[in-house]
């Protein structure tokens, strides 16, 4: 039972003879290698086209900006899996990425989505705020929530907006969907009744779509820069485990809630 169109495998990224490798086109060795960042790279492997300068920049500064969040679940789960299997670094960090899903990491996704909702609506003749206003007050009629505005610390919007922002503007990038980011911060509090500022899951999409990143590569932006913070925290790891403490720390503060046998005595 066939599913799907394609009976033949094919893809237009890589291929090889005993002399060459063929990246989108491009001999690895001789036009790449040495010749590309790695921002640059990724950017090609993804579009097939070479980046712009605004491109990389945009890119470059989405990639900083969330490489590294602290102690967050996926981390402590990564660092908890290497403390138990220190021979398994590729383990670990697959375990911290496995925990980047719409709570951490995805929202970036998300509200490039909602982003891109507005944009075309203005495509159609509405104005950016008239078309932010109609998109959010279909979201609250759905009780969908808000992608990307909102933090439980930044409550004057995440330092890293005016940030993104600054870099998108200084490098030249299309900033029509930093304007459309920032109108929906506008209408918010009259539709959702709440002050929900700027976060960075959506200063990402804003910048990275104004340069043309593919729409539905964008939760590989922040899964590929916290790849690298969550290298750096097995690094630490290895050196000085703490993955065990996370879990003693978790033990230590659990409350048990459910039944017990007759005569269990918790202490004993």
């Amino acid at each position: 039972m066939k599913i799907g169109k394609e009976t033949v495998p094919r893809t237009a990224i890589c291929t090889s003879n005993t002399e060459t490798i063929v990246v989108r086109g491009a001999d690895l060795c001789q036009d790449l290698i040495g010749k590309l960042s790695f921002t640059e790279y990724f950017c090609f492997l993804v579009t097939g086209e070479r980046p712009t300068r605004a491109a990389v920049r945009v890119i470059d500064a989405t990639l900083v900006a969330i490489a590294e969040h602290g102690l967050v679940p996926s981390v402590q789960a990564s660092r908890m899996t290497l403390a138990a299997a220190p021979d398994a670094l590729q383990g670990a960090v697959a375990a911290g990425i496995l925990g980047c899903g719409s709570v951490i990491l995805g929202a970036s996704e998300t509200a490039g989505i909602m982003l891109h909702e507005v944009w075309q609506r203005v495509q159609k003749g509405e104005s950016i705020e008239d078309a932010a206003r109609a998109v959010i007050t279909a979201y609250r009629a759905e009780r969908r929530a808000i992608p990307g505005y909102g933090h439980p610390v930044h409550k004057s919007r995440d330092p890293r907006v005016a940030a993104l922002f600054a870099v998108a503007r200084e490098a030249g990038a299309d900033t029509v969907y930093v304007d459309i980011a920032e109108a929906i911060e506008t209408v918010i509090p009259d539709i959702v009744g709440k002050d929900l500022r700027l976060n960075v899951s959506a200063a990402i999409p804003a910048v990275l779509l104004g340069v043309g990143f593919p729409l539905n590569a964008l939760k590989g932006v922040p899964i590929l820069a916290r790849t690298g913070g969550l290298i750096a925290h097995l690094s630490e790891e290895l050196r000085h485990s703490i993955g065990f403490a996370l879990s003693y720390q978790a033990t230590r503060e659990l409350v048990y809630t459910g039944s017990t046998p007759a005569g269990f005595d918790p202490q004993a």
